[in-house]
């Protein structure tokens, strides 16, 4: 059995869910169930935790998913989603047809692997840290990010101090840039071409030649899907 409020809760995390496949803030949640502080929407959440009516997805900010919803649903609900946004002035989203709750989470945490050579090919390191990434930036599938040392690939638009959002892929086509492993020991960025049996390393800067390899001598690890840059 749950309490009103849990029972409130749980239901406006899943029509927010099913409006615009975002979690609400906690700061909604709070407005939602007129609740004092963002302490009594913590400890409902943690409540319904343990209950197993919802989850929290991880290395994901603002994600919530909705498991089951209990079978005494007779407790009022809570604000609408759309009554929560009016009474802060704003627009509510427009309704979708209800439909499976997948939160669209707006930040990511991808692992960051060190740094990777955007001129002359250097060890790329394998590390713990992660890097906080806006999920708009991702497509499907499993994505890690690297930090560029050097400026062959500047004429792409790539600089040196960049985070690199690469794809994890063994396969790509001629022109993409890609992380390619040289020989097994060292990686690099770079446009990947094939030609006469060969495979030839490209940067975008002609301040530097070509890097032409066997076939054998070159793994393609991902391919570049985003950029991350910081301005000091």
């Amino acid at each position: 059995m749950l309490t009103r409020k849990q029972h409130e809760l749980l239901r406006f995390i899943q029509v927010r869910l099913e409006e615009s496949g975002i979690s609400p803030s906690f700061e909604e949640m709070k407005e939602a169930l007129d609740l004092k502080s963002k302490s009594g929407v913590h400890r409902l959440i943690s409540a319904l935790e343990e209950r197993g009516f919802i989850r929290r997805l991880p290395n994901r900010a603002r994600a919530l998913e909705v498991l089951r919803q209990p079978e005494d649903a007779t407790s009022k609900p809570a604000k609408t989603a759309a009554a929560v946004s009016a009474a802060r002035g704003g627009n509510a989203a427009p309704s979708r047809p209800a439909a499976v709750a997948r939160p669209a989470n707006d930040v990511i945490e991808i692992p960051l692997h060190g740094r990777i050579a955007a001129g002359v090919p250097i060890e790329a390191l394998e590390g713990q840290s992660s890097l906080p990434v806006p999920a708009a930036l991702l497509g499907a599938g499993d994505h890690y990010a690297l930090e560029v040392s050097g400026d062959s690939m500047v004429d792409a638009g790539i600089l040196d101090g960049d985070f690199a959002l690469v794809k994890r892929t063994t396969t790509a086509r001629d022109g993409e840039i890609v992380v390619a492993l040289v020989r097994g020991e060292e990686a690099t960025l770079k446009y990947l071409r094939r030609e006469d049996g060969m495979v030839r390393l490209d940067p975008a800067n002609a301040a530097y030649e070509p890097q032409i390899y066997g076939p054998d001598e070159v793994e393609v690890q991902g391919k570049l899907a985003g950029l991350l840059r910081r301005y000091h």
